[in-house]
């Protein structure tokens, strides 16, 4: 839209149908999103519309709510998903308080979607090998495309907190401050955004996949999670001796009793997966732990007022609105109904059947599509289609054979 046209409040429509469009472009039957397939407005939200300071023409970038005609918010939409969820809590006089750690490799430029990924030469000439996780100069073949990163979230207004080189390879993590859900998806939106443009300009490719790389860790979306009360700013995971609270047990035992269900909302695509089969401390199951990566809850090692829940299932790939909502909606779910966790693991070991989780796209819809939960929580609207634009994607998946079994299989009698 033109600068002229959005500051004269001129409505922006777009039909209904968008919400739904698949990765490929395609959409599901117009019976998903209304068969007129009619108008959402979007509605720019006036505290996250952005100069982007990586642009050489004046550009500006709006986060806008998809609202029906007649004002109310859209089920389709993953914001406004987040924002139901968000007013359940303060129904109950509660604030979840969020942060997201987001990982994500930075990448040569891939021409030819055949050949796998390679890291970028740096400034000294070479490509990073995989040695450099954690160290301090780690970025330095990468500085320019940094230093432009750096500058383009402080003119964006957004606070990072720390920034490291992870374990793959030219795999690095940002964590953001927590604060409020919506405000923390929107980040967590505009800083993939402010990614990839920035890497454009530097000749290099910013990939958010959940596995790009074979033989190395993934790449995730963990989220942190507590919960305080309006009116005193208490963590009300914590009691006044600093001890676990009820509310602590049983928020945790609502995200045990939604992770499979939601699986499909944490994981959306098929490579999802491929970062679940292979963990490198990217866990697949609903276990809980005080400390350990393994699980996929775990709860930080911290002071009583920080304690939280660190949902580790999310990938980079993941909707940053949609695996928030889902996640908090999940808890909210277990305190609502007192839900009470499994033991606490510790160390090493066996993921018990009624905590393991779907491993492929095709079994999390599956459990998706069936969920009683899942429609009470986001809608029988939204969830069938959810299912129906991804199973569109997995359809389109297995339309094409791939390497791997041209390699093997053709040789086999």
């Amino acid at each position: 839209m033109t600068a002229e046209g959005f500051l004269e409040g001129r409505r922006l429509q777009m039909a209904r149908g968008v919400l739904l469009q698949c990765i490929m472009g395609g959409y599901p039957p117009a019976r998903f999103y209304g068969s007129d397939d009619g108008d959402l407005a979007l509605v720019a939200d006036s505290t996250q519309i952005h100069r982007l300071p990586w642009s050489a023409q004046p550009r500006a970038f709006a986060i806008c709510d998809a609202d029906e005609l007649s004002g109310e918010s859209s089920r389709l939409s993953t914001r406004g998903q987040l924002k139901s969820v968000i007013a359940r809590y303060t129904a109950l006089g509660l604030v979840p308080v969020v942060a997201t750690e987001l990982e994500f490799f930075v990448f040569a430029p891939n021409t030819d979607p055949t050949q796998p990924f390679q890291p970028p030469l740096g400034l000294d000439g070479r490509r990073e090998e995989g040695h450099s996780a954690f160290s301090v100069s780690s970025n330095n073949g990468l500085r320019p495309f940094f230093s432009e990163v750096y500058a383009c979230m402080a003119a964006l207004g957004l606070p990072r907190d720390t920034f490291m080189h992870e374990m793959g390879v030219s795999q690095f993590e940002i964590n953001l401050l927590h604060g409020d859900p919506l405000l923390l998806a929107d980040q967590t939106f505009l800083f993939k955004h402010l990614l990839k443009e920035v890497a454009l300009k530097h000749g290099l490719t910013v990939v958010c996949m959940a596995k790009p790389l074979a033989h190395t860790p993934g790449s995730s979306m963990h989220i942190h999670q507590s919960i305080v009360e309006i009116d005193s700013g208490r963590n009300v995971f914590s009691d006044e001796a600093g001890q676990p609270t009820a509310t602590f047990r049983h928020f945790i035992g609502g995200q045990q009793a939604a992770m499979a269900d939601f699986t499909a909302l944490f994981a959306p695509n098929v490579n999802s997966y491929q970062r679940l089969c292979h963990p490198f401390a990217s866990p697949n199951n609903a276990c809980w732990s005080h400390d350990n990566r393994a699980a996929g809850l775990r709860i930080p090692a911290s002071s009583p007022i920080a304690r939280r829940v660190e949902n580790r299932l999310p990938g980079a790939d993941a909707n940053p609105y949609l695996a928030i909502a889902a996640s908090l909606a999940a808890g909210l779910h277990g305190i609502e109904n007192q839900l009470e966790p499994s033991e606490a693991i510790q160390g090493e070991f066996d993921v018990p059947d009624n905590l393991s989780l779907p491993c492929t796209l095709h079994a999390a819809l599956e459990r998706l599509k069936r969920s009683p939960l899942a429609k009470e929580l986001f809608g029988k609207e939204f969830i069938e289609g959810y299912v129906a634009s991804k199973t569109m994607e997995l359809t389109s998946f297995f339309d094409e054979i791939t390497p791997w079994e041209r390699r093997v299989l053709a040789a086999q009698a």
